[in-house]
């Protein structure tokens, strides 16, 4: 998307080392992509409990969290979800800059939007780490924490990734994570390590 008219950057009195320094902290973006049901969520939220526990700052960026605000007036249309992602990616960089780390549990279904929220993120010379949720979609369905998969399969609702939606999974992603291979703790301690690393 352009750049609005008529704008330009405000930069702060501090450049980005400096603020990172003076917090103790640099920011980075995780971005966890998967199936609804994933464990997308599930997995985020143990890794921002690790790592406000270890003193560094954190914020959880969550898909239908930002749908009840931010991203309200959009739909599920494939427009609709690059969209999503890139207003979400905006975002997570100006966290990350700040010397937060944004954990972005998001569907994010298409290559192309998330190779966009890396581009971001990479511009600004951001560290921006993919984490492929790689759960099955039979494991997903038979979760189904929101209903979605149910409705989806009685023609209840369109578009539902996975069933008449396409998802394309990462092809080069920095973490892939198994949710049926260990509990939560478990695979949030995989994400600190390798962002640590």
């Amino acid at each position: 998307m352009a750049e609005s008219p008529n704008v330009r950057w405000h930069p702060s009195d501090f450049a980005r080392e400096e603020r990172w320094e003076k917090i103790g902290a640099q920011g980075a973006t995780i971005w966890f992509t998967g199936f609804s049901g994933s464990g997308k969520s599930t997995v985020a939220v143990q890794v921002e409990r690790l790592l406000l526990e270890a003193g560094q700052p954190t914020y959880l960026l969550d898909g239908d969290n930002l749908r009840m605000g931010l991203n309200g007036d959009l739909g599920f249309s494939a427009e609709d979800r690059d969209e999503n992602v890139r207003r979400v990616s905006e975002v997570a960089r100006l966290f990350a800059d700040a010397g937060v780390v944004s954990l972005v549990p998001l569907v994010s279904p298409y290559l192309a939007a998330r190779q966009r929220a890396r581009e971001i993120h990479h511009a600004a010379d951001l560290r921006f780490i993919e984490c492929f949720i790689d759960t099955p979609l039979e494991v997903c369905e038979s979760r189904d924490p929101k209903g979605l998969y149910k409705k989806a399969r009685a023609g209840e609702i369109k578009g539902m990734t996975g069933i008449d939606d396409p998802y394309e999974p990462p092809v080069n992603p920095e973490l892939v994570i198994d949710t049926t291979s260990g509990t939560p703790e478990e695979l949030a301690q995989q994400v600190i390590d390798f962002l640590n690393s």
